[in-house]
């Protein structure tokens, strides 16, 4: 996630207190999520993130389901919420993202994410997710994020 430094933003997380997003945060200040979202998390009642969006008709394809290109960008913006525990000392970059579209995402769906750090080294952390609508496996994914060096 950007820190600031060398004119990239600074993200400001945002925690909602009225609508339908109520209780969740959202993360302002990334150019391509803000465009493509918007993207929400919270962590449920045992401690875990869990990430989710609304699905809306700019996310959809010529067929009428969530496009490959939005669940992909909406699972990398789930990645770095999972890993942050990992990350807060280093800037870093989504270094792999393998999926697996397993189920049609219709408009208005309430899409969620939920996922786990496999693994967090020195310079690399490993990650595994799934995405589901009403209870139901839409996307699998397993990630690499690099860490690229220290926080300024």
């Amino acid at each position: 996630m950007g820190d600031g430094d060398a004119g990239y933003p600074t993200f400001t997380h945002v925690t909602l207190t009225e609508g339908p997003w109520a209780g969740w945060t959202v993360y302002e200040g990334e150019p391509f999520e803000d465009h493509a979202g918007p993207f929400y998390y919270r962590m449920d009642e045992s401690g875990a993130p869990v990430c989710a969006m609304r699905t809306e008709a700019k996310h959809m394809n010529g067929g009428g389901f969530m496009h490959g290109g939005a669940l992909m960008t909406f699972a990398d913006y789930a990645i770095f919420i999972f890993a942050r525990e990992q990350l807060t000392e280093s800037s870093s970059v989504t270094a792999s993202l393998n999926a697996d579209f397993v189920g049609a995402v219709p408009p208005g769906a309430l899409l969620e994410c939920r996922g786990e750090v496999v693994k967090g080294g020195r310079s690399l952390v490993f990650l595994r997710g799934l995405m589901t609508v009403e209870g139901q496996t839409v996307f699998s994914f397993s990630a690499v994020i690099k860490k690229t060096g220290k926080r300024a």
